[in-house]
């Protein structure tokens, strides 16, 4: 079965960088969109990276310039740079993805709706969230 793994979350002082990291397992050469999405207590979640399976991003505006979103293929990984991180990015961060459900080659694939992510659209799969405090 579909599993993700994250990885990294800490508390740091404002300022500060972290890299957090998503283990994939449960499928291969089925990877298609992935990301990383983040709640805080009384708040709505919201989608703060994505990246495409060509390495094509997407931020929301509150990280960008900050966060780098980047994935391994090779070893279904995916990876959130943080730098610069403020207070108000203390949340539960999550890795998120979907499956390609095509029988055809990946080649052939259309793009995945990775923009999305950041505008709303809910992935297949999600994993248990890794926890990040800015004081």
């Amino acid at each position: 079965h579909v599993q993700l793994v994250e990885s990294g979350g800490a508390s740091v002082q404002a300022g500060g960088s972290l890299r957090l990291s998503c283990a994939a397992s449960g499928y291969t050469h089925k990877s298609y969109c992935m990301g990383w999405f983040r709640q805080a207590p009384g708040k709505e979640r919201e989608g703060v990276a994505a990246i495409s399976v060509d390495g094509s991003t997407a931020y929301a505006d509150s990280v960008k310039g900050r966060f780098t979103v980047s994935r391994d293929n090779a070893k279904n990984n995916l990876y959130l740079i943080m730098n610069n991180l403020k207070p108000d990015d203390t949340a539960m961060y999550y890795c998120a993805a979907d499956i390609a459900h095509f029988s055809s080659p990946a080649a052939e694939w259309p793009e995945c709706p990775f923009k999305d992510y950041i505008k709303g659209r809910t992935p297949e799969y999600w994993g248990q969230g890794t926890q990040v405090t800015v004081s």
